[in-house]
């Protein structure tokens, strides 16, 4: 029979286990708490770092003496920071500015095909587009003035005037078709050209888009401006005319001239991206730079996810 002292004891005993495992648990959460703010702090710590290094890239690629295949653009420091520079046009995307300073409502409607937008859509979206951008009050035959966006109590609206940024596109009548068509149609469109398709820097897809072509016509285009390695931005690429890039595309017989319109070989504009990192944290600034071999005006800065 079990006395009553041995009852308190064996009690006491359950408590102090019990107090134990409390203890332990405790410490344990108290260890996770601190080593994930260890890592917060490092995180923070290593993104400040990448941050710096991408503020690096932008100062030497900002340099007119620098060439777009100059190795300072890729640096590697050896203790896991560093940054990684490309040096593009903006004209590599479509002006939408330009685009509707040209009334060229068959590229819009062009790109909104490609996108699989309907046709009759297409020239809604278009013509609301060049009545937010012209500056009578006159309303084009589907699209959109103030008194369509009086009608949803949106009232000082559509601008008339020039697109400031992209982000003013989503004001527009039809456009959240198109982002829902195209979620990332930013990717397509620039403010800062005011001038037609970079050859030297666009992609094929967009070359035959703008020339209403094929795609392995546009390919030539690029073939032709990344040398004999085939490499781009190498020091032996040799660059396209417009010209040449017209002739490849099959524009030579374009006899009112609106699709030779579409191209330039005037690119002033550079875009700058620096990519810079600390152990694997990274971080990207984007520089949009006019007249960098002049002049240069700083037209954008900005930071962008790593994709």
């Amino acid at each position: 029979m079990i006395t009553q002292p041995s009852q308190r004891r064996g009690a006491a005993l359950v408590a102090v286990f019990w107090i134990m495992a409390i203890l332990g648990l405790a410490i344990v959460t108290l260890m996770r708490v601190v080593s994930y703010q260890v890592d917060v702090v490092a995180s923070q710590t290593s993104g400040i770092e990448a941050r710096q290094q991408a503020e690096k890239g932008l100062a030497v690629a900002s340099n007119s003496l620098v060439n777009k295949w100059d190795p300072l653009l890729k640096q590697n420091f050896g203790d896991g920071t560093g940054y990684n520079v490309e040096i593009t046009s903006e004209g590599q995307f479509f002006d939408i500015n330009y685009i509707l300073g040209k009334g060229d409502k068959a590229l819009l409607r062009q790109i909104f095909d490609y996108w699989g937008i309907e046709s009759d859509m297409q020239s809604e979206i278009a013509d609301a587009l060049l009545d937010w951008w012209d500056k009578g009050d006159g309303e084009e035959l589907n699209g959109a003035e103030f008194e369509w966006y009086e009608t949803l109590g949106i009232y000082n609206q559509p601008y008339n005037r020039p697109f400031y940024s992209l982000d003013e596109m989503r004001l527009v009548k039809g456009m959240a078709l198109v982002e829902a068509a195209q979620p990332r149609w930013r990717d397509w469109f620039t403010v800062y050209t005011n001038k037609g398709l970079d050859v030297g820097e666009a992609s094929a897809e967009f070359m035959a888009i703008a020339a209403e072509g094929e795609v392995v016509d546009a390919e030539s285009v690029v073939d032709m401006r990344l040398g004999p390695d085939g490499i781009k931005n190498t020091e032996d690429d040799p660059g396209v005319s417009k010209q040449a890039a017209i002739t490849q595309l099959g524009l030579d017989e374009d006899n009112d001239g609106k699709k030779e319109d579409r191209f330039s070989d005037e690119g002033s504009t550079d875009r700058i991206e620096s990519v810079g990192f600390s152990g694997g944290i990274r971080r990207k600034l984007v520089l949009i730079l006019n007249n960098r071999s002049g002049n240069p005006t700083i037209l954008d800065r900005r930071e962008e996810l790593v994709k």
